[in-house]
């Protein structure tokens, strides 16, 4: 059993009135708003959650590669 891993760049917007939602751009990079302020990392953990949901795949499939203290973000999806 071998698992894929693709590599997801992500812009977060931690405190977002319309979160949680992810929004897709033209250079293939997603958007993710979320509500939880970016406090304590509960702005990356809300979006690894929401990018969970949005790709399809369990939560513990989703983990960060780069970026714990920046609005851009790298994850690695396992598929």
């Amino acid at each position: 059993m071998s698992s894929e891993r693709r590599i997801v760049t992500v812009t977060v917007k931690p405190g977002s009135r319309r979160g949680p939602s992810v929004e897709a751009a033209e250079d293939g990079s997603l958007t993710v708003c979320v509500r939880e302020p970016a406090v304590e990392g509960r702005a990356t953990a809300a979006a690894a959650v929401v990018l969970a949901k949005h790709l399809g795949v369990a939560k513990s499939r989703v983990a960060l590669v780069s970026g714990a203290t920046s609005r851009v973000k790298r994850f690695a999806v396992f598929d």
